[in-house]
């Protein structure tokens, strides 16, 4: 998904409003750029965004002559397309300048110098996650080349950025950042990403071994899969996309990714951004609130839908009664050995789990004038002809009745309890979260978690 100027015209400031002639005017202002990020829920490109940055120059042979002489740490990895992924732990390690590296990387294989042990032909060669503040420790200034801000992140520029310069075949095994959401400014070369959306994490069987605090990896080489030992993994939705130079790439958090230079020289420039951070403490409270006072909507809600199947039962009890009656006489003819479990049971299955006849049952036992489970499994009649087991099925129907409203307003009271309005504090988070229990409970979901990873 590409945002272009096109498509957004109407965001783009109006000609002339405070811009001088000549100048570039950006397809989004930075409100609406962070506004685009804040919502999306899948990775897209921003074009047409970066073109005045002073980083756009920065080719790794303009970086070598900035960087002249410094030493630079290169993950060195074999180029060769079998089933595991090349793992940082399983790679070897090279400190050289660009200079070296740039050499090494015109397929001047040299016999002597820090990548004397590997074949350009054979390997590839990335100086990843170098963070700016480290790299350019006496070149401060430049960390004004990178402009975040026009994204809608006041102040944010080089400072907060990581550096990556690799050569072809050059890549990161497939993971997911643990925090926060990408922006990448591509200036040099071409890098291939393959993006997978949060909700098929179980399908990337995913692993906290190689252990690295901000990322989780899956076990899967995901450009040559083993489909065999991972066969969830057709089911992943893969999206993919070549970014191009002065592009920008929005990676959503937690979306995974696979990326891979597929050019000589490859130099990109990243910003992890946790919008979280840009949310302040009571704008959170409000929304914890928010979200505990629609629980307990919901519970309310519930109880209301409770109580109204609870009288729909009854009254389909009572519709029902006479082949109650018909159910018991059986059971009386046939013996006396009637157990309560046999008549609860019996009422489930016509009743369904939630009916009050089974609890009345065992109020009704036993009955001053008799229960339908004594006698000598005859009908007894009285004055009026009318049997007497069947009077006994009616007054036990009222008095199932009377026992469900009192049920009925029972639950219509502790519907009730729940506050309109809730109100949680500081404090009463910090109380939670350091009460004993709940450390304990949170050790237990962390242990029976650990096979979400392995």
């Amino acid at each position: 998904m590409a945002a272009g100027p096109r498509a957004t015209a109407d965001t783009a400031p109006a000609a002339g409003a405070g811009e001088v002639e000549g100048e570039h005017i950006k397809p989004f202002t930075p409100e609406k750029a962070k506004e685009i990020i804040m919502s999306l829920q899948q990775p897209a490109i921003f074009c047409n965004m970066a073109v005045d940055w002073p980083a756009q120059h920065w080719t790794a042979e303009h970086l070598s002559e900035v960087l002249h002489g410094k030493q630079i740490r290169f993950r060195m990895g074999m180029k060769r397309t079998d089933t595991a992924p090349q793992f940082e732990t399983t790679c070897g390690y090279v400190e050289a300048t660009l200079e070296e590296f740039l050499t090494w990387n015109c397929d001047q294989s040299p016999l002597s110098g820090p990548f004397r042990d590997y074949d350009h032909s054979k390997f590839w060669a990335y100086a990843d996650y170098k963070y700016f503040v480290s790299l350019f420790d006496d070149k401060t200034d430049i960390f004004e080349g990178v402009i975040w801000s026009d994204f809608g992140f006041p102040g944010r520029n080089g400072r907060e950025s990581t550096l990556w310069i690799g050569s072809m075949g050059a890549h990161t095994p497939c993971h997911l950042d643990s925090y926060g959401c990408n922006l990448v400014f591509q200036v040099q070369g071409r890098k291939r990403w393959h993006l997978f959306p949060p909700e098929d994490t179980p399908f990337l069987y995913p692993t906290r071994i190689p252990y690295e605090e901000s990322s989780v990896f899956s076990k899967i080489n995901v450009v040559n899969p083993d489909l065999k030992r991972f066969p969830r993994f057709c089911k992943a939705r893969r999206h993919m996309v070549t970014l191009n130079p002065g592009q920008v790439l929005f990676v959503p958090r937690h979306w995974w990714h696979y990326v891979e230079s597929i050019d000589p020289v490859t130099v990109s420039i990243n910003s992890w951004i946790e919008l979280v951070e840009e949310t302040s403490h009571e704008v959170n409270c409000r929304y914890l609130n928010r979200a505990v006072s629609a629980l307990f909507d919901y519970y309310r809600t519930s109880k209301v839908v409770e109580i109204q199947a609870l009288r729909t039962n009854r009254e389909h009890m009572k519709k029902e009664g006479l082949n109650v009656h018909n159910h018991m006489e059986m059971e009386q003819t046939g013996g006396q050995d009637l157990s309560l479990g046999v008549v609860k049971q019996e009422a489930a299955s016509l009743f369904g789990p939630d009916l009050v006849p089974v609890i009345l049952t065992s109020e009704e036992l036993p009955s001053k004038t008799g229960s339908i489970f004594e006698g000598d499994g005859k009908d007894f009649v009285g004055e009026d002809g009318e049997h007497s087991g069947k009077l006994h099925c009616t007054k036990r129907q009222r008095m199932m009745s009377k026992s469900e409203d009192a049920s009925v307003e029972q639950n219509a009271s502790n519907s009730n309890v729940a506050p309109s309005q809730t109100l949680i504090s500081t404090d009463d988070l910090l109380d939670c979260l350091l009460n004993p229990q709940v450390t304990r409970i949170v050790a237990q979901l962390l242990i029976q978690g650990r096979s979400l990873w392995f």
